[in-house]
């Protein structure tokens, strides 16, 4: 484990809450993508943000085939200004993925010792087939990490046919795995969408030994029509999400990963990652620091 590593870590430990002040939090930089460089470290900074979680993907704040080129300059600005990187968010698939080790290679250079991954679907056949099929996938991007020395976390979200929306299959397609070189990102919002009042806390249960990371954000359930219903995103603390629950039993857990915290609801594009934004940068900027502000509210 780098210094890096271990600085965050401990600052996201329920073991060290007594010594600090506050736990790290993270912004995920797609709600950040109308800013680059300089602009983008100064911002989150300002907003009171810990880290950033940085897009390395098409379209992101770094490109893939440029990781080698324009990550590094990028880590240093938002190091300057006092925030880690303890992660990068990254359209790696499995080993095969177009510029995959040229991330990993990145990263490892950079002590940044996580990265978040993930994406496969179900079609038609047997799931069970299916999921056994993923695992020699698994197993090579899991050889990938431990060279490099990096966790791969792998997201859960919600929706039809997403590997890993119920989050049981996800254990069932790591268990096997060291939880050091692939792991569970669990997203809070996607779990609470898929798992209502309650399923959430026994998929968090059953993940518990390969969490890594946490993604934070809060949801409703809408009707749209007699026997049909929608889930949206809203500002964090006025959903569904039962935060105070889910939080006390993340200080009970091993967690020592990356805290990040998402902006899903309406936004003026910044919801979305576009790089132009339909209200006032300040008016996004506010409702950031507000959300900021109630999940240090839950965690403390």
């Amino acid at each position: 484990m780098t210094r890096r590593h271990f600085a965050f870590a401990a600052a996201v430990s329920p073991l060290a809450a007594a010594a600090m002040p506050k736990q790290k939090v993270a912004i995920f930089s797609k709600h950040l993508q109308f800013l680059e460089g300089e602009d983008l470290a100064r911002s989150a900074a300002e907003i009171g943000f810990d880290g950033v979680d940085i897009t390395v993907r098409k379209g992101g704040h770094v490109e893939p085939a440029r990781v080698a080129q324009d990550l590094p300059d990028l880590v240093k600005r938002i190091r300057a200004h006092g925030l880690e990187v303890p992660m990068v968010t990254a359209d790696i698939l499995d080993a095969r993925t177009p510029y995959a080790e040229d991330i990993m290679r990145a990263l490892a250079s950079l002590e940044i010792p996580y990265y978040r991954w993930g994406g496969f679907k179900y079609d038609e056949s047997p799931m069970a087939q299916q999921l056994a099929a993923l695992k020699p996938r698994v197993a090579a991007l899991a050889a990938l990490n431990a060279k490099y020395k990096l966790c791969a976390m792998y997201h859960t979200h919600s929706g039809i046919g997403q590997v890993g929306a119920s989050i049981w299959d996800v254990y069932l397609l790591l268990r096997d795995f060291d939880p050091n070189a692939v792991a569970v990102n669990y997203d809070i919002g996607h779990a609470t969408v898929e798992g209502g009042f309650g399923g959430w806390i026994n998929s968090f249960r059953i993940v518990e030994p390969m969490l890594r990371g946490i993604a934070v954000k809060d949801c409703v359930w809408q009707p749209v029509a007699p026997g049909n219903w929608k889930s949206e995103w809203v500002p964090l603390g006025t959903g569904m999400v039962r935060f105070p629950q889910f939080f006390a039993m993340v200080a009970k857990s091993q967690f020592h990963g990356p805290l990040q915290l998402h902006f899903e609801y309406p936004l003026g594009g910044a919801d979305a990652g576009k790089t132009k934004l339909t209200m006032e940068p300040s008016e996004v900027f506010a409702a950031m620091k507000r959300d900021l502000g109630q999940l240090r509210a839950f965690l403390a």
